[in-house]
């Protein structure tokens, strides 16, 4: 059975959270029970099954960013926050 498609909400709105340099800070939680990105209090949250070991659940947050915003996983790269939960991302 395939996996359900991450909740998201639209391209527009997580692009809106991009600033001027192409930045876009969020906050992830991993190992959590479904994927999914939302928006709270002008933030971007985002939720990973991956865990947090080895880069795993970075990997799978900038895959699943750059599915949200229909662009290459190439496109959105980690700027800061490798072992934070608190992580600032580049989208090109």
């Amino acid at each position: 059975m395939a996996r359900p498609k991450a909740d998201a909400p639209a391209a527009e709105a997580i692009r809106a959270l991009v600033d001027a340099e192409g930045r876009l800070a969020l906050r992830v939680t991993p190992g959590a029970r479904t994927e999914a990105l939302e928006i709270a209090e002008g933030r971007l949250l985002a939720k990973v099954r991956a865990k947090p070991e080895d880069g795993k659940a970075t990997a799978a947050l900038l895959a699943l960013v750059a599915s949200a915003l229909d662009i290459a996983p190439s496109r959105v790269t980690l700027l800061r926050g490798a072992t934070s939960r608190e992580k600032l991302l580049r989208v090109a």
